[in-house]
């Protein structure tokens, strides 16, 4: 499994990247949810690097006590090196609850799972109003196996952002950024985990297999080698369903394309 020769050339070269694309967009500043996690521990300190002004925002939701900690840490460590860091904390319990009683129906299995994904695009609303208050962009802190590999993210939740400046990055590269950009200890100690549940369930815990298991799935995938031990076929398996299941979210949204014929049809209709 390749890695990364210099995290610090990667951490310059995103660094630029952003700078570049915020030039392009005449936009101003940075938007990020910051979960207490690595991904969007790493996703704000690259934005903080480029100078530009950066909101890390907080958005508790019946959240664990440690992610709020971690999140919290993170963001004192932050702004105490980068002048143009700001933050806000806001609380969408109330928002979240107020869905909860609204809705019909929804104490099953899955209506478990779609009020956890909901939490994720509540969080995206916010970020978006925050964003659009500002005339800044919503950052994503989605990884490459995430994003790429096994969809383990929110549609028009955590994936519904204005740019991923880490998507190309696998879990284990982004960790390595964590350790040279010196994201708090806590956060590089932290098992991950998506914060959707309310308790501290992990993201191995959901998923059937760690990240360093699913990079190795990802990449050996289409190698067509097949002698790995039991444990790498229940990984693979792990790997192609999920990656089957989840095209919906990798792929564009289809778009019914009507042929000529059709349109022709239509227009003569029309006259």
């Amino acid at each position: 499994m390749p890695h990364l020769h210099s995290p610090i050339r990667t951490i310059e070269y995103i660094e630029q990247w952003l700078k570049d694309y915020q030039a392009n967009a005449g936009t101003r500043g940075w938007v990020i949810g910051v979960s207490g996690g690595i991904d969007s521990a790493v996703t704000s300190a690259l934005c903080a690097r480029t100078g530009l002004p950066t909101l890390l925002v907080e958005m508790p939701i019946h959240q664990h006590l440690d992610q709020v900690n971690r999140a919290q840490e993170h963001i004192r460590c932050l702004q105490a090196s980068h002048a143009n860091v700001d933050a806000v904390c806001v609380d969408l319990t109330a928002v979240y609850e107020g869905l909860v009683l609204a809705l019909p129906n929804i104490d099953d299995e899955s209506g478990a799972l779609a009020l956890a994904n909901s939490r994720a695009r509540i969080r995206m609303t916010a970020l978006y109003a925050l964003a659009q208050q500002r005339g800044a962009l919503v950052v994503g802190t989605g990884n490459k196996v995430e994003d790429f590999g096994v969809g383990f993210y929110t549609k028009y939740g955590d994936g519904g952002v204005d740019l991923s400046p880490i998507a190309d990055l696998m879990k284990s590269e982004v960790f390595a950024l964590g350790a040279s950009l010196g994201v708090v200890q806590s956060i590089q100690n932290a098992p991950p985990t998506d914060g959707l549940w309310g308790d501290d369930r992990t993201d191995e815990d959901q998923l059937g297999a760690s990240y360093s298991e699913l990079e190795w799935a990802m990449q050996e995938e289409s190698s067509g080698d097949q002698a790995w031990s039991a444990r790498q076929h229940e990984v693979m398996a792990i790997y192609r369903r999920l990656n089957q299941v989840n095209q919906h979210k990798m792929q564009p949204i289809p778009v019914c394309v009507l042929p000529d014929h059709i349109l022709e049809t239509f227009y003569l209709a029309q006259s």
